[in-house]
């Protein structure tokens, strides 16, 4: 739907009307309530960064735990195979 300039003067209108309605304890409220709701938006927004960051995180920790047991039985397993080359019992 395309606006014409007589639509755009009618919205334009209204919204000066309502505009100059409010007196400045009003436009103090409604500063107010556009500031807590963009502080929520914005906290919500980094609370799942962070959230996202602190899940990747302890998976790569996750896997390095994995990865450093995971050498520690070839570690293992190399040394029992060179006893055994050797002849000797671990």
């Amino acid at each position: 739907m395309k606006v014409t300039p007589l639509d755009a003067t009618t919205y334009a209108g209204s919204g000066l009307t309502i505009g100059s309605a409010l007196t400045l304890s009003q436009w103090g409220v409604v500063a107010g309530i556009v500031t807590a709701l963009l502080t929520l938006v914005l906290n919500v927004w980094y609370t799942r960064q962070k959230n996202a960051r602190e899940r990747h995180l302890a998976d790569q920790q996750a896997h390095l735990v994995k990865q450093q047991a995971h050498l520690a039985d070839l570690a293992e397993r190399e040394a029992v195979a060179r006893l055994a080359a050797l002849g000797l019992k671990p």
